[in-house]
């Protein structure tokens, strides 16, 4: 005997099973099973949000934070986008955190990062007036390079231009002279690479030689600064040497003119029939003024070079034949 099976009871059950697999599929994914508490904030972006969509993910410095719940046009002003987060209650939402439009990869799908703010910064509360605290937002790396490349494509256009105002027909006949020229230039000196070559090397051997001749500059200094000194010590003894020599000769002088009154008295003296002694009288006059002579003579000759006292008279040289 076959059981009769109650089609009604079947396909209520599968049913009931199917709502239930459903509920626990968005219990799941809704995160309310980890008992994860949210804050709400809002953002306003000025730049499209082509890719965002809702319940895409929010992060802060990379990390998942939370999702996007809602995306809307600012009321009020239709130059903006008022975009509603919920955010983990914990994550370190700061008054200088910035909002920014970020794509993922290749696949162009958006998402919301939180980049900045600093430890020490207050963390973001609602603003008097406003329902909800906002965080400020910042341009996309797509929005920047799309503002910034119409300036560069100008820039580039005007750069173009001038080059090509530069490189005109004469110019350009110009640059190719040049060229020729350089060309001539090389070759020029690759056949003289040897005379180079040389001239490096002797130039090595000069910038060495200048290199000693420096370190031995102090020791040769000193040695001039010694020999200078010498000098003039020398010159201050033969200063006092030719003082002294004058001095005596001046001394000698007063004695010779003394003797020679003394003579004169003498001679007065002498009875006219003293034949010998007046002989040997003049003898020793003249004898006195050749002395006399000699002294004056020597003297003069100090006076004109007083390195005689020191070199003495130089033996003249002899002529041929002598």
């Amino acid at each position: 005997m076959e059981d009769k099976v109650n089609l009604t009871v079947v396909g209520a059950f599968v049913i009931a099973l199917t709502v239930t697999l459903i509920g626990l599929g968005l219990y799941i994914a809704s995160g309310t099973y980890q008992r994860k508490v949210y804050d709400a904030y809002e953002t306003y972006m000025t730049e499209s949000v082509a890719g965002l969509n809702v319940n895409a993910a929010v992060r802060y410095r990379g990390v998942d934070v939370g999702r996007v719940r809602r995306i809307m046009l600012a009321p009020g002003n239709v130059e903006q986008v008022r975009v509603s987060l919920d955010i983990e209650r914990g994550t370190p939402v700061k008054t200088d955190t910035l909002a920014t439009l970020q794509t993922q990869g290749l696949t162009g799908i958006a998402y919301v990062e939180l980049k900045g703010g600093r430890k020490e910064s207050p963390a973001l509360q609602a603003a008097p007036g406003q329902d909800l605290p906002v965080i400020a937002s910042d341009a996309s790396l797509i929005e920047r390079l799309e503002t910034a490349a119409p300036v560069l494509m100008a820039n580039l256009a005007r750069a173009v231009d001038n080059l090509n105002a530069v490189l005109d027909e004469n110019n350009r006949r110009a640059l190719s002279r040049t060229l020729v020229d350089l060309a001539a230039l090389s070759h020029t000196l690759a056949g003289r690479t040897s005379a180079i070559d040389a001239t490096l090397a002797h130039s090595a051997r000069t910038a060495e030689q200048l290199a000693r001749l420096g370190a031995q500059l102090p020791q040769m200094v000193q040695r001039y600064e010694r020999t200078a000194d010498a000098l003039e010590r020398m010159a201050t003894d033969v200063s006092a040497a030719s003082a002294d020599t004058r001095r005596t000769l001046a001394d000698a002088g007063a004695g010779f003119e003394a003797a020679r009154r003394a003579i004169g008295e003498a001679r007065a003296e002498v009875v006219p029939s003293a034949g010998s002694t007046l002989a040997e009288t003049r003898e020793l006059i003249g004898e006195l003024r050749e002395l006399t002579g000699n002294v004056r003579r020597m003297a003069d000759e100090l006076e004109r070079n007083p390195a005689l006292l020191l070199q003495g008279r130089r033996t003249a040289r002899r002529g041929p034949g002598e």
